[in-house]
């Protein structure tokens, strides 16, 4: 059984679910100590006892699973070598992650264990309703409370109209907040969130503020860059995802800029994240309609267009992701065939 001190792992997030599991992990050694992943390096993993941070590695039976790759937030048994090594010999499995699916489909965690997620977006040349609303349901698809914080409110053109947008589009129940996130007084709107054994992740794009809304939460000094000039895009500041501790008892998990997004999760849980569709959807004509050219569909017109387009792609790339290789050949012969097909009749129409 692992000993801990409730009080002092409570300010790097410790919940009493968190603890209860802690005290069944089969560890070997009385030593042993209850910490958390607070950065992971090429060479070695971060790990915070609740006072300060400490370098250690992972036992290589660990890294011979697959289920026990560690990402920031993670909760972990670690004890010293008679060298006084700090080693990493036991993970609990987290209670919730954030995570996203590469370009090739392998599965990228980004977080673990986080109660509140951040949704980060700058109201200047970084505005993207769809991206945004990509972020939404990937966090809610991983049981993830989320808040939408639009930076830049004090420098950017039209923020009455970029917010009436963002109501017009998400859910009722999502928080919605345009700041500066340089300045306490804005970003005191935030502390509901912010209760003593609370994990934040913040999300978003390079250069949406994400770092400054760190520093400024948490009174940290990490660097933070401008936008580049002409197109705004971000130069990245934060280059790997660390924790960081807050005076009033919460952690913030501060995260590298991501564009590209494919959510880890099927096109059923995916689905239910546009509960305005999803509710609407339960009183169309057909019980399997698409909401696309089905008639009797309570859908269309009701929804702001572009984001059913959205969320037609994202059940798309949901539903290629759950494809297996023989598949895809399927659907490619399929829409050659169809696309074939389409050439040959242009060419005797044009006979």
């Amino acid at each position: 059984m692992i000993a801990f001190d409730f009080a002092q792992l409570r300010l790097i997030g410790l919940q009493q679910a968190i603890a209860g599991a802690a005290t069944q992990l089969d560890v070997s050694s009385p030593t042993a100590q209850l910490m958390r992943v607070s950065a992971v390096h090429r060479d070695s993993i971060g790990v915070h006892d609740g006072i300060k941070e400490h370098p250690a590695r992972i036992l290589p039976r660990l890294l011979q699973a697959q289920d026990n790759v560690l990402t920031v937030g993670d909760w972990i048994a670690a004890e010293h070598d008679l060298h006084g090594a700090l080693w990493i010999t036991a993970h609990l499995s987290p209670v919730t992650q954030i995570a996203r699916r590469g370009n090739d489909g392998r599965r990228q965690v980004l977080a673990s264990n986080v109660d509140t997620a951040l949704l980060v977006m700058g109201l200047d040349q970084d505005f993207n309703p769809r991206r945004l609303e990509r972020y939404l349901a990937i966090v809610l698809a991983a049981q993830v409370n989320p808040v939408v914080v639009l930076s830049k409110a004090d420098v950017a053109d039209d923020v009455p109209g970029k917010l009436a947008q963002f109501k017009h589009r998400l859910p009722s129940h999502v928080p919605l907040f345009a700041i500066d996130t340089r300045h306490v007084y804005d970003v005191a709107i935030l502390e509901p969130w912010l209760d003593a054994g609370q994990t934040l992740v913040l999300l978003g794009s390079s250069g949406a503020g994400k770092s400054s809304l760190t520093n400024t939460l948490c009174a940290t000094q990490q660097a933070s860059n401008g936008v580049r000039h002409g197109d705004g895009r971000g130069r990245h500041t934060t280059t790997a995802r660390s924790l960081h501790l807050c005076s009033s008892g919460a952690c913030i998990i501060d995260t590298p800029g991501l564009r590209s997004w494919r959510a880890d999760a099927d096109a059923d849980t995916l689905a239910a994240t546009f509960d305005d569709i999803a509710e609407l959807a339960s009183t169309c004509q057909f019980r399997d309609c698409r909401h696309t050219s089905e008639p009797g569909c309570a859908v269309r017109g009701a929804v702001d267009t572009d984001r059913l387009r959205n969320y037609h792609k994202l059940l798309r790339d949901a539903r290629r992701s759950e494809e297996s290789p023989l598949e895809r050949i399927s659907a490619r012969a399929k829409w050659k065939t169809i696309l074939k097909a389409g050439l040959e009749r242009g060419k005797d129409k044009r006979r």
